[in-house]
């Protein structure tokens, strides 16, 4: 049987290490599949990582317990999972994360009757050390867009989409994943506001400034019908193959726009949306619009720019009160 412990720097074989585990096991983890993703409504990447933190919990299970089922499965055996994670140089996110997907794997099989009692709860998560984001100051952000701009000035279809890319971002601050998902009918450019599928397919309705409306205007008519290929294609943004972009060449585009700014710190398209919801704050936006805007699910995940903008002013402080 495959040990709940993969060798640290290998990353686990899901479709291996399943077909090895007992049938019980196998039907739980199809059963738990299609409950994250019909009924929470996942994201595909989110759910893959749920289910490889379980079936290397079930593994574990299988080495430990034999054929004692998955009945056997207590606290005891979670902590003693999380140990050997520990143990092999497991990071505190990444046990964090893997403790949250045994509380929920155990909570869903507590409330279909596959566990008598639910443990997961009796599992303590590890404390994080949460670091702060880097950020654009106002300044470099402008002169990201100002690279990006002189780049599309030739009118070459690509780069008049990266430009888009990056204007948008960071008007808006969706994720990577949101902007891919963009479909043309997702654009009101009368009003100025996008409509974006967030996380569990949740729906928010963002707005965007004038820049940005010119990127995208200069993109939809110069750009985007050069890269087309096929009239049916819906997506807002097209790779070179005309296909729906790919978030790769958007991390690659956003690194590129931002490495052209001396003194910026290096970010992908994530660091733009820290950036604009940061900016936000410090202009003068409250909370709740801004948790709104970011489509974040509750209020402590936006709270986290709040010490961003406090630290920022701190070091302002200290480099201009006479007596910092």
């Amino acid at each position: 049987m495959t040990s709940g412990r993969p060798a640290r720097g290998r990353r686990l074989d899901l479709k291996q290490v399943r077909a090895e585990l007992p049938r019980e096991f196998g039907t739980a983890l199809d059963d738990f599949e299609r409950h994250l993703s019909a009924e929470r409504g996942l994201a595909a990447h989110t759910v893959r990582g749920y289910l490889a933190d379980v079936v290397s919990l079930l593994a574990h299970l299988a080495a430990l317990a034999g054929d004692a089922g998955l009945g056997a499965l207590d606290v005891s055996v979670l902590r003693e999972w999380l140990s050997g994670q520990h143990a092999a140089g497991a990071s505190r996110s990444t046990l964090a994360r893997r403790t949250a997907s045994a509380r929920a794997f155990t909570g869903w099989a507590f409330r279909t009757g596959l566990l008598p009692v639910d443990p997961g709860p009796r599992l303590s998560v590890p404390s994080q050390r949460r670091s702060l984001p880097a950020v654009l100051r106002a300044d470099q952000a402008e002169g990201a867009m100002s690279a990006s701009a002189s780049g599309a000035e030739q009118g070459d279809p690509v780069a008049l989409r990266d430009h888009a890319v990056v204007e948008v971002l960071y008007a808006t601050g969706v994720r990577v994943a949101e902007l891919c998902g963009l479909d043309m009918c997702d654009v009101d450019r009368e009003t100025r506001v996008l409509r974006v599928i967030g996380k569990g397919d949740k729906e928010r309705v963002v707005p965007f400034g004038a820049p940005a409306d010119a990127a995208l205007g200069r993109w939809l008519s110069d750009g985007r019908p050069k890269l087309v290929r096929d009239p049916s294609n819906t997506a807002l943004f097209l790779g070179v193959r005309g296909g729906r972009l790919n978030p790769r060449a958007v991390r690659r585009t956003v690194h590129d726009a931002v490495g052209a700014v001396g003194g910026a710190p290096d970010m992908g398209p994530h660091g733009l949306r820290h950036s604009a919801a940061t900016q936000l704050l410090e202009g003068g936006a409250d909370l709740r619009s801004v948790q709104e805007l970011l489509g974040h699910a509750t209020l402590a995940t936006t709270q986290l720019y709040t010490h961003v903008t406090v630290e920022r002013l701190k070091a302002i402080h200290d480099r201009t009160h006479p007596r910092s």
